[in-house]
């Protein structure tokens, strides 16, 4: 009796399971073939967003990486096994564009060039992460791409074709794309411990892993291959386990052929989104208003560690919203509001002009007279939060406002970013470890490159875009000083200084002189229009234009050394002079901050050496004279001969 009642109980129990089962299971599938429907909005939004650029890497992309052909840009000879972006005889987009595809590419074959699947090595699915495909991508925007494979079926030399596969594609790409292409070469079981590699190699140390994870979860668009299996285990009944859906994906591959495990994701710490604002507040040194978005919602994260993610929230929304023809909602605007209704009841100015950043920084023109489907979706989201027709007006006109007011408003960015700052270092106070310590230190120190006023430093301009839309510049002598201002808007001094060299390395360092865009008042110096060129020409080669964030992070846990020197010998003197009348100096450190010292006296001009000498390793020095003085070489010789007793010096041109 006790064997037939064992019995009952285990066919009731494996009824219960296969009911179980197949209620996953439709879960499964009907969240597939939403997220299919979603996946394609997004790929006509970037389309719309980018026509062009987009074809290539929606389209093209996956099928150059499946074929192999000497014709076709990634071609690699000696290659024993193809490789094949998995599914891709299924894309009837890809298809259907193939004929158009070897006709560019000069193929005269009527059949299809893809191998069969069987003789290739599997790529598992190429996946964009960003502001690609949505309301925040511009046309400074670029495009990061992540290649998944599972790295245990490839060995070495399979691997490293295919990274030279995939290198000579971006090579291709790079030349005929408006959109700067970012590849990263990505193993299944990598993202699902959230180890990115050269991904996260950026960080300034602590780790920002399911930070990364939680922006490609949000933000993603599946360009072809399989379909992230974190993106369809979700109920709108009931909490689904993740592990659940997990098991039923394994239990039947043929079912789930199309799915793929890159892992959950169920909260990020304090430590991981402070290390994450740690690096964006680093990047938004060098771009303000790009980082004030993620500057906020890494704080936001950190004032709210127990709250639902925003991956999470936004799956949701999208799963299970009513659907109706492009009725999806944009990640961008969706992480936007997200963000504006967790500060609605912060300083109504302050979230006004944090309104009037996303505004630029979304490049939006609202009342416009073309309407796209960008401003369409924008349009709501402002009106919304209380952004006037008055202001959105006079935001349209920002590249005309004037040069004044442009940089007034990038300083107001850079202290709300300073702001922001200060409070996530406040609330992630409690964060310990060496590592976080020696963030703080770099930071530090990059904030003082950055922002902090030193004698002879070259101030750094807080510019509200990346590209500052310059006015043409006038130069002129007037009471023994050198004076720069901008044609339309003469009130404003950019730079004022009685060396002229100060003034020439200020607007070289930031990105303000631009070749036919500098004029010269008449005055009475030595100063030729041509050798105001040749020496701006000769900073920029030298020194670059100012970007903090791309020095080494090590730099900044070292003491302060000149890295590089430029001595400018006579400059704006009477060309037939033939002793050194004046020796300017321009100089950079390990922390990125530029000096200028100008010297009428041979004695302090040694004295400066001597000082710099001692501190000093590795430096590497130039040296600028007039072309076309008659006495250049002399002049050129005695300076080196000066500077070398001090510096070990090398031939340059």
């Amino acid at each position: 009796m006790d064997n037939i009642r064992k019995t009952a109980i285990d066919l009731c129990r494996s009824r219960e399971d296969a009911g179980i089962r197949m209620a996953l299971s439709r879960i499964l599938i009907q969240n597939k073939s939403i997220f299919l429907e979603y996946n394609r909005f997004r790929k006509r939004l970037f389309s719309e967003l980018a026509p062009k650029d987009s074809e290539i890497i929606l389209y093209l992309l996956p099928w150059m990486l499946s074929v192999n052909d000497v014709s076709i840009p990634g071609y690699v000879d000696h290659i024993k096994q193809n490789f094949r972006v998995f599914n891709i005889e299924t894309e009837k987009d890809i298809l259907k564009r193939e004929r158009l595809f070897k006709k560019t590419f000069h193929i005269q074959n009527d059949l299809t060039v893809l191998k069969p699947a069987e003789k290739s090595l599997p790529v598992e699915g190429i996946y964009t992460i960003g502001s690609v495909g949505t309301i925040s991508q511009t046309s400074s925007s670029d495009c990061d791409l992540w290649i998944c494979i599972d790295k245990t079926l490839y060995d070495e030399e399979a691997f490293d074709l295919l990274t030279l596969k995939i290198d000579r594609i971006k090579d291709w790409m790079d030349s005929r794309l408006k959109m700067p292409v970012c590849f990263f070469l990505c193993d299944v079981e990598d993202i699902r411990a959230c180890r990115f590699g050269g991904v996260d190699c950026e960080s300034c140390g602590s780790t920002q892993k399911k930070v990364l994870k939680e922006e490609f979860y949000r933000t993603a668009i599946l360009t072809a291959g399989k379909i992230p299996l974190w993106w369809v285990a979700w109920d709108r009944r009931q909490t689904l386990c993740y592990d659940d859906a997990v098991r039923e994906w394994q239990s039947a591959p043929s079912v789930y052929y199309d799915l793929i495990d890159l892992g959950n994701l169920d909260f990020i710490d304090k430590r991981e989104s402070f290390g994450a604002a740690l690096w964006q507040f680093n990047k938004s040194l060098t771009h303000p208003l790009k980082s004030i978005l993620k500057m906020l919602l890494l704080k936001m994260f950190l004032e709210s560690p127990k709250e639902e993610l925003l991956c999470h929230r936004f799956r949701r929304l999208i799963l299970d919203q009513p659907r109706k023809p492009h009725s999806f909602v944009d990640p961008g605007a969706f992480t936007l509001t997200a963000v504006l209704d967790f500060y609605q009841n912060m300083d109504p100015q302050t979230l006004q002009f944090i309104l009037k950043c996303f505004y630029l920084r979304y490049k939006v023109k609202l009342f416009s007279r073309t309407m796209t489907v960008k401003e369409e979706t924008a349009l709501e989201l402002f009106r919304r939060y209380g952004l006037d027709r008055e202001t959105i007006y006079e935001l349209n006109r920002f590249s005309s406002w004037t040069y004044s007011s442009q940089i007034r408003f990038g300083e107001f960015i850079v202290l709300l970013l300073v702001d922001i700052y200060k409070d996530i270092a406040h609330i992630a106070r409690d964060v310990t470890g060496d590592v976080a310590a020696q963030d703080l230190t770099i930071l530090g120190q990059k904030l003082s490159a950055s922002l902090k006023k030193k004698p002879h430093k070259i101030p750094v301009l807080s510019k509200p875009l990346e590209t500052l839309k310059m006015p043409s510049l006038t130069l002129r002598f007037c009471e023994n000083r050198w004076q720069v201002f901008p044609d339309n808007d003469d009130g404003a001094m950019i730079v004022e200084k009685r060396d002229l060299v100060y003034c020439l390395a200020y607007l070289a360092w930031n990105d303000l002189y631009f070749p036919g865009q500098l004029r010269m008042l008449p005055n009475p110096t030595s100063a030729a229009m041509q050798e105001i060129i040749n020496l701006l020409q000769k900073i920029r080669e030298v020194f670059g234009v100012y970007d903090v964030s791309s020095i080494d992070f090590q730099n900044f846990l070292q003491p302060e050394h000149t890295e590089k020197l430029l001595i400018i010998i006579n400059f704006a003197a009477p060309p037939h002079a033939d002793v050194i009348h004046t020796l300017s100096v321009i100089r950079l450190n390990n922390w990125g901050e530029l000096f200028v010292n100008r010297f009428t006296l041979q004695e302090r001009f040694i004295s400066f050496l001597e000082n710099i000498a001692e501190s000093s390793y590795n430096t590497v020095e130039f040296f600028h004279v007039q072309k076309n003085a008659p006495h250049s070489g002399k002049l050129l010789a005695k300076a080196r001969r000066l500077v070398s007793k001090y510096f070990v010096l090398v031939d340059r041109k």
